[in-house]
């Protein structure tokens, strides 16, 4: 029989030129960082539940985040409802709201553990968490054939696009934080690459391991660097233009691109 291979095993993506020098700092956010921000960037997934006779179930649903966790308010009498009353194991499925013209392009997350019904004080900070996210909830949260689930995550598997991804355990997302830069950087991105396409060739050529790079141009910005999208004549490639330190908000993100780009026209 065949080897089962993970979709995400080296080969699967299209052959790209590879870097003809070091990176100077390729870090970039953890498969649990990737997972956490995509969670905080909307408030809908899709639910995967299992009916009585094993079959799976998914349903659109909203949520709130609990310290990462996904609080759902579900009603007693939906299905996925029901199933969760007799099966507690589940898995929600996440795509970022900033979808491409291809789909698949798109980073996604699928989140699987079980859910247990909150008490105590643990309920009052689940309700809060959902209605923060949902505000509409305040509708119906409190109806007695509603009630709140938290999703305790065991499973993480994280789909930034073609040829990005990784899985890992609900302790590392638990104890992820969300990118405080990505999900606002699309003008700063947007500008880079309309005002300063010379300061991102010159990062790919001295920083990014591609002195042959003929253009370049930022595709993502984040809290530790700059994705970059090569054009060498070895072909398209991608690399990264890391900061020397992370940055904590969008409003860094000038000053830690203006010191990327002195330190590439410096060699």
């Amino acid at each position: 029989m065949a080897e089962l291979r993970d979709h995400g095993d080296p080969g699967d993506a299209p052959t790209v030129p590879p870097p003809l020098t070091a990176v100077t700092n390729p870090q970039r956010p953890s498969a649990a960082e990737e997972a956490r921000t995509i969670a905080a960037s909307t408030n809908a997934g899709t639910l995967a539940t299992l009916t009585a006779d094993g079959d799976p179930w998914a349903s659109f649903v909203t949520y709130g985040l609990l310290d990462g966790a996904p609080v759902l308010c579900v009603s007693n009498m939906a299905e996925h409802g029901r199933n969760l009353a007799g099966d507690q194991r589940a898995s929600i499925a996440i795509v970022a709201p900033d979808v491409p013209d291809d789909p698949l392009a798109s980073g996604r997350v699928t989140l699987a553990g079980t859910v247990v019904r909150p008490e105590g004080d643990m309920l009052e900070a689940a309700r809060q968490a959902h209605l923060a996210a949902v505000p509409a909830a305040r509708y119906y949260i409190d109806y007695s054939d509603f009630a709140l689930w938290v999703l305790q995550v065991q499973r993480v598997r994280w789909v930034g696009g073609y040829g990005r991804m990784d899985s890992t355990s609900g302790a590392e997302y638990t104890a992820a934080a969300a990118d405080p830069v990505s999900p606002h950087a699309a003008g700063a991105v947007a500008h880079l690459n309309a005002d300063h396409a010379d300061a991102l060739t010159a990062m790919a050529q001295k920083l990014g391991g591609f002195p042959d790079a003929t253009a370049a141009t930022c595709t993502a910005a984040d809290r530790y660097g700059l994705d970059l999208r090569v054009t060498t004549p070895r072909g398209v490639a991608y690399t990264r233009a890391g900061y020397p330190q992370p940055i904590n908000s969008i409003d860094e993100l000038r000053s830690a691109a203006v010191e990327l780009t002195q330190r590439a026209r410096q060699g």
